[in-house]
Order: C-alpha cells, then structure tokens, then sequence
C-alpha cells in the first residue's frame, strides 16, 4: 500500500502531469455541476405534463423509460443552455407590482388600450376613431365578387387588427378588412352591402378580445393615416379625377373604346402598350405618360368623375369631360439615367440635414431630376448597392452634383460653397433616426429597443442636436437654400424645380413630372406608425418644443419662412 501511495506521489511531482491532472479534474467537477443543474431543473417541472422535453417522444402509455428520460434530462440541460435568457423589461412596465408580458413574448398587438380596439366586443361605432384607423362596420363578402379587392393574406394562428391595418396601409390602400379569425383583405373602395354587427363574431386568432370579423362578413377600417400613401386598385394606383386635356390625343396618344368598360381592362391595356398612366374616360381608356400637356397637378372633385363602369358595379370609369386616372405598374424610363458629371466641379454643394430628416429621399430626388449622381461624406455600403453611385466616390472628387453630410462644426461647414439644408419636423425626424439606427434605413426599431433605455438616451443626446445642426449651417453656411421635408412632400414638383435651379442646372419639366410618378424609391418606410403609443413624454415634448421655438426665430431673423405649422406644439 505504501509503495502504491509512493508511486502516486512521484507521479504527481512531475510538473506537466500535475498540470494535466489538475485541468482534467476541473473539467470533470465542471461537468457534474452543469448535470446537476439540469437534474434541479427537471425536477421544478416533474409531475407537469408541459415540462416535458417537447422534442422526446412517449416511451408508452405507463411513461418513459428510464433510458428515454436520461436522454429527455441531457436534452433539456442543453437546450437550457442555448436559451437565451429571460427578459422582464424595464421597471417602468411594472404597474401595482405586476410584471407586464415581455415584448419577445407576442408582437404588442395584445396590449393595445383604449379606442385603438377598434374590434373589441361590445363596441359601438361612436367610438371607432382614434386618428389612425376608423372602424367601418361589418360587410358581406362574397368569394366570388369581393368587398375588397386589393392583396389579401391569411394567419390562421396570429391574426390581430393591427397588423391587418399595418400590412394594407403599407401597401396604400384605404381599406382594410378582417374575415373569418384570420383573413386579412385591403381596397381602395368597400363594393358589398352593409350588415348587422352580430354577423362579425369572430374573434382574431392572435388576440381574442378583438373582432375580425366572421364566416363572409368583414369587419372593415379606413385607415386615416394612408391618405399619404398612394391608393390602390390591385397593382394600380389611383391618381385622381382630372379635366380632359385640352389636346386628348397629343397629351394621350393611345386611346380605344372598350366595351364593358372596367378600371382592370383599361389598366390592362394601358401596362400591355407599356405606358404608366391609364385615363378612363366612360367606355374609351386613354394610355400616355405625365407631361406638360396632362400634369396631373389640378385634381377635381372626384365627383365629377362619378359614371358607373359598363363592366362594374362600384367602380366610377370617369365621363367625356372628367376623367379618371391610374398609374400602371410601368416604368417611366424618363428620369432613370444617371451619370456622373462629365467634368469635374471645384464647386462643392452640401445636401445638409439631421439624421433622419429625408437625406437619403432628397439624394433620390435630385439624382432623378439632374440625372446626376449624388455623393456623400460618408460611405454607406447598403446605400451604393442601392444604386447610390455616388457614395463610393471621395466627397471632393467633384464627380458629383452635391455632397450628403450631417455634420455640423464650423470648419466641416465652411468647406462647402453652399448647401441645401434639409429641415424635418423634430418628432418624425427624432423617431426616423431611432428606427434606421436600430432597423435599417427602411426597417424598424423593435419594441423593446423603443421601451428600453435607448430611446430615453436617444432623444436627450440626439433633441438638442437637431436644433444645433440647424442653426450652425445658418450661422457658417456660405449659401444656403432651405428645404422643409413637409413642403418637398407636399408639393414636390415646386420644391424639387428651385432645388435643380439652386444646384445650377437647366430645369426639364417632364424630367420632373416623371419623378413625381417614382418619387417614393426603396427608401421610404409605409404604413401605419409601428407603436401604438406616444414615445414622447411631457418632459421630453416640453424641451423639444422649446428647441422648435429657437430654430423658427433663426429661420425668421434671415427672413427665411419659419418652420411649417406641424412642428408647432398642438
């Protein structure tokens, strides 16, 4: 025994093998601790059918056996250790000691209060309008003949109103409607009848408390907030009612008369001959591309282009002397060729704005009415693959027709002969850059980046910045011409023409009235707002407000038009 006993002592004296020794016996004690941990585990949900490892099957009607447990036990300490920790939100959530369900856990959809549950048992129609979305009513749908004849999707396990009223005001249309639990549907008009609420019954698959309407009745929306979108008719969208152009067959070259006259033949003919506007004007279609001559800029009481469709029951299919207008899904090639300068400029121009305030939309804008790229001082990968050229290029190469920046200190400023300043509403523009830093430059910030504490951090670090960016580019900017995001949007073709003039290039008017028609690009986040409540505490809209206040009396000093009225505090 002693000699035994010696033998392991000499072995253990020899450094490397008491090294090894030592690691060995650490990875084993190791290993017992993380079985143990899976045992405790177990054995918290023992006797609950739920605790079972999912992925194990039965071993028999009197259970497992023992084999089959032991390999459920190491399954499941493995799985555990995969899983990501369980998060319970800030504390804020908590209300009179109770937890609030963690954002991973459903998509919010299930925590919407208020006149936002528009679909709620027992509503009345006095309280179906909250400024985003009004609750219309309850409607037949026929499988042959639809209410809402626009995209449609189906969950049958998630369905919620929300994400229905998202999925069609992003896409433009006017109309959503929920059948059956879990059927979604969109349209630019309702074309079925009316009838009682008790025929929507059903509640939404993904959220109980609400209605989504009931076997072939639909419980419809008009979605207030996709006035600003584009509105639909399958792959169309709707234009307006205009006057018939004093010279119908120079402004619209292509015509014929079609009998059983519907929105879908005319589109149809129109996309075939490969023009982007469709003019139905009642039993004759009118095919062309916007131009001088038919700008589409004086829209008409729509009215007045009241004539039923031959082919249609609800469609208006316009008369000799209104007419109703559709763009196509065809391309107008006028305004998308690009180039770079074909000389160098020494003449450096700035595309300035504050992160979030319509940099990237503006580059679009200007790329389609110069026909010139745009550059940047930054280099933004997404953006060249984008088709952003220009963003490859070194700032100065002077290949470029004008320069992105965001920045705003005195030498970076003074570097430039002159600029565009952009300038944004401070909430959209606060929240538009909280979303493309935590979801892209078209994506989202996820809930729980909006509940946490980055956005708290954001608008303290990011408010005053806003209001700084502006007032610098005033005070060192050599030549500055001020835009407002609001103003470009609303009435584009205006902004954008003092905009090309500014940049010292010749104006081609149907240049611009091409890029009417594609103004949106891949760059613009559609639909309904993704939060279903206001970010913006009062302590937070108190100091923004009071920063909208400095910039509006900086724009006034230089004679300049102070900010538009939707900055104002409401």
């Amino acid at each position: 025994m002693a000699r035994t006993l010696l033998k392991i002592h000499r072995y253990f004296r020899r450094k490397p093998v008491r090294f090894f020794s030592f690691i060995i016996l650490y990875l084993t004690a190791g290993s017992l601790v993380f079985l143990h941990s899976g045992f405790s585990s177990d054995s918290t949900t023992s006797g609950s059918v739920s605790g079972r490892d999912p992925v194990i099957s039965e071993g028999g009607a009197g259970g497992a056996s023992p084999t089959s447990n032991g390999l459920g036990i190491i399954g499941r300490v493995f799985k555990e250790t995969r899983r990501a920790p369980r998060r319970f939100g800030p504390p804020w959530m908590k209300e009179n000691g109770v937890q609030e369900a963690p954002e991973w856990a459903g998509r919010g959809d299930h925590a919407t209060k208020g006149s936002w549950n528009h679909g709620a048992k027992g509503r009345t129609t006095k309280e179906m309008d909250d400024g985003r979305a009004k609750y219309i009513g309850c409607y037949v749908d026929d499988t042959q003949k639809r209410a809402l004849r626009g995209v449609s999707f189906f969950d049958y396990k998630k369905m919620t109103v929300f994400r229905c009223q998202d999925n069609c005001a992003e896409r433009g249309y006017l109309y959503a409607g929920l059948e059956f639990g879990s059927e979604c549907y969109c349209g630019h008009k309702i074309q079925a009848s009316n009838v009682s609420e008790s025929d929507c019954n059903m509640g939404c698959k993904g959220e109980k408390t609400n209605i989504c309407g009931g076997p072939n009745r639909l419980s419809i929306y008009r979605l207030e907030l996709s006035q600003e979108s584009a509105r639909r008719y399958g792959s169309a969208i709707f234009k307006g009612c205009f006057k018939r152009p004093d010279n119908v067959t120079l402004a619209l070259p292509v015509s014929a008369v079609i009998q059983n006259m519907s929105v879908d033949k005319c589109v149809d003919m129109c996309t075939e001959k490969e023009f982007s506007l469709a003019a139905l004007a009642g039993e004759k279609c009118h095919c062309g591309f916007p131009t001088p001559l038919f700008t589409l800029h004086e829209h008409e009481d729509e009215e007045l282009c009241v004539h039923r469709c031959a082919g249609e029951d609800f469609d208006s299919c316009g008369n000799n002397d209104f007419f109703v207008v559709y763009q196509t899904q065809v391309q107008d090639n006028r305004c998308m060729d690009r180039r770079f300068l074909p000389t160098r400029s020494k003449h450096q121009v700035a595309l300035a704005s504050f992160p979030g305030a319509g940099n990237t939309w503006a580059r679009h804008l200007i790329e389609l009415a110069t026909g010139y790229y745009t550059g940047s001082y930054y280099f933004d990968g997404s953006l060249y693959n984008k088709g952003f050229k220009g963003e490859r290029d070194h700032w100065r190469s002077g290949r470029t027709i004008s320069i992105k920046t965001h920045e705003s200190g005195k030498k970076e400023i003074e570097a430039f002969d002159a600029s565009i300043l952009m300038i944004r509403n401070p909430y959209k523009a606060l929240m538009a850059e909280f979303n493309r830093k935590y979801g892209g430059h078209i994506g989202f910030a996820s809930q729980a980046h909006w509940r946490g504490k980055e956005w708290p951090e954001f608008v303290r670090n990011y408010a005053p910045w806003w209001a700084s960016h502006t007032l610098d580019w005033l005070k060192y900017g050599k030549k500055v011409h001020v835009v407002h995001f609001e103003d470009l949007k609303r009435e584009l073709f205006s902004h954008l023409k003092r905009m090309v003039l500014f940049l010292g290039l010749e104006v081609f008017e149907e240049r611009l009235l091409c890029v009417e028609g594609q103004k949106d690009g891949n760059f613009k986040r559609s639909g309904l707002r993704k939060l279903e409540y206001d970010p913006y505490t009062p302590e937070m809209r108190a100091n923004i407000d009071g920063l909208i206040k400095t910039v509006d009396t900086a724009l006034t000093k230089r004679n300049l038009s102070g900010v538009p009225d939707e900055y104002r505090p409401r």
